[in-house]
């Protein structure tokens, strides 16, 4: 048998198990442990258990400090700043969290940032929490250098997702949009490689900026923006938003994620959180037509849907894991 089903539990279990075997204390485990599961429960396999055993080699070879203790500071009434002190993302996010959330509501609106932190996995699920608490989430997060300025070769920013969510009123959220500035995900790219597959033309150029549909090729070259110019201009809001804005190191300058070379990348990230009943009382009733505009045409579908639809699936299946992935991780475990 190549495969092994597994609970959520069970996942929760085996990423924290991995993370403290591998140095991060418990609290630090626990956070990038939930995010795991998380991901694994909407389908998103890419920042699921695949990247446990990179978030443990990333703690052994210290481009992330597992014990690090985040640091939160209110500047002003709506402003909160948290240095991650070269840890987790996760573990930071949790920490400077009640405070955003609060300021939030007292205010109408507040804006958290991050820095010298690390990959926050799937952007979505954090404006998504803001949803859950009520709040329009809108999220930014930037990542090491992979897409070049149209007309050049060198990469300047990231893959630069955003990602937005809006409460539904019931602590949920009626859709989320979670989109990168790539025309694909880079870990998608990464599992390619992995597994010696090619990619689809149009996601990426070789080192020589020309296109390829080769992984590995393009892992040494450049990712291809959505869009065009548009996608640029795009990575570049997020790049300002959570690298500028936050003090973090540009993507230019940032360590890779993926391998040990290089220490911490000292990135960033940006979430802003809207109070909707401190600008209109029309705001619910505005977004259910938005929402009913889309949802009544046959095969249209809300931005998030899909990961619902999986959560489901899951839920009843159960989390199906490759033997091999599951002895690697296992191997970390203490």
């Amino acid at each position: 048998m190549s495969d092994v089903q597994m609970t959520l539990n069970e996942v929760l279990e085996i990423s924290q198990g991995a993370l403290e075997g591998a140095g991060a204390n418990a609290e630090n485990a626990a956070s990038v442990a939930r995010s795991t599961v998380r991901a694994e429960h909407d389908g998103i396999r890419s920042h699921g258990l695949m990247y446990v055993p990179i978030y443990a080699e990333h703690v052994i070879c210290g481009k992330v400090d597992g014990k690090a203790e985040p640091i939160v500071e209110k500047t002003r009434p709506g402003a909160i700043c948290v240095d991650a002190a070269s840890g987790f993302a996760h573990p930071a996010i949790d920490a400077g969290w009640q405070s955003l959330t609060d300021a939030a509501r007292e205010n109408g609106v507040a804006a958290m940032t991050i820095k010298n932190s690390y990959n926050c996995g799937v952007l979505g699920h954090h404006a998504e929490r803001l949803a859950e608490d009520g709040l329009v989430g809108l999220c930014f997060t930037h990542a090491p250098a992979s897409i070049a300025p149209i007309g050049g070769n060198t990469p300047v920013i990231g893959t630069n997702p955003f990602s937005i969510a809006v409460p539904d009123g019931n602590g949920g959220a009626v859709l989320v949009i979670d989109q990168s500035a790539s025309a694909i995900a880079k870990s998608e790219i990464m599992l390619r490689a992995r597994k010696g597959e090619p990619i689809e033309p149009g996601w990426a150029l070789d080192e020589f900026g020309n296109p390829t549909t080769d992984a590995k090729e393009a892992l040494k070259g450049s990712m291809v923006p959505s869009g065009g110019y548009k996608g640029f201009g795009a990575g570049m809001l997020v790049e300002i938003m959570a690298a500028c804005l936050s003090g973090a190191a540009l993507s230019k300058d940032a360590s890779p994620f993926a391998g040990t070379v290089g220490g911490p990348p000292g990135t960033g990230q940006c979430f802003m959180a809207f109070d909707p009943t401190a600008f209109s009382n029309g705001f619910d009733s505005k977004i259910l037509a938005l929402a009913e505009a889309i949802t009544d045409q046959d095969g249209a579908r809300l931005p998030g849907s899909r990961r619902k639809e999986n959560r489901a699936e899951n839920e009843l299946n159960g989390i199906i894991v490759g033997k091999d992935l599951l002895t690697r991780i296992r191997g970390f475990i203490q």
